[in-house]
């Protein structure tokens, strides 16, 4: 008699959970084509006539335009992005979010998949938040540089401040990347449903 195996029980998201998730995506998404405009205006990579992203991939129609969406999607994430540290905080989860010495052990001496999963999205969690606060630090030394100009001058100049603000986007979206696979790996679409209805 075949003993047919239990599914294995995924993890449930708590709705404040799908709600950061959910909104992340948003903003995200609106930031990454509303930059691509801003981008357009003034190429960082060879100036006027450089590289330029055909409007399919922007949002905002002109210079205005994606600075107004930028900036509102800006708001949105950033705080965001607080609201879901306050969260993790009070609720302890961060114990459980971010690398620990016993996820750089499993890396080294664990057979276990399934562990090893874990360690790595804890890895990727935690290598995140440096790089968001970049993004968001440069966002406010190019959004605001005459009321912040030390944060321009901490990069050298306003130039040096664009290309660090640029190359934040391809890590942001690498680590959306890997977020996802990791998902897939532990628990296929249904984890990665669960995390935003």
């Amino acid at each position: 008699m075949n003993n047919p195996t239990k599914p294995r029980k995924l993890p449930t998201q708590a709705i404040a959970a799908k709600i950061f998730h959910s909104l992340n995506i948003i903003s995200l998404f609106l930031m990454l084509t509303s930059g691509l405009q801003i981008y357009n205006a003034n190429p960082v990579f060879g100036g006027r006539a450089g590289l330029h992203i055909p409007p399919l991939f922007t949002l905002g129609a002109w210079l205005a335009g994606g600075r107004h969406w930028h900036f509102a999607a800006m708001w949105l994430f950033s705080l965001n992005l607080l609201g879901y540290g306050i969260y993790i905080f009070i609720t302890r989860r961060w114990r459980h979010r971010f690398v620990g010495v016993n996820d750089i052990k499993a890396l080294q001496k664990t057979q276990n998949s399934q562990r090893l999963i874990y360690a790595w999205h804890r890895i990727a969690y935690t290598a995140i938040i440096p790089i968001l606060l970049l993004a968001i630090f440069t966002g406010i030394g190019m959004y605001k540089p005459a009321q912040f100009p030390w944060i321009v001058d901490s990069f050298g100049n306003w130039q040096a401040l664009r290309i660090v603000h640029f190359a934040s986007v391809p890590l942001v979206v690498i680590f959306v990347i890997i977020h996802w696979l990791l998902g897939q790996k532990a628990g296929g679409e249904k984890l990665t449903e669960s995390m935003f209805w």
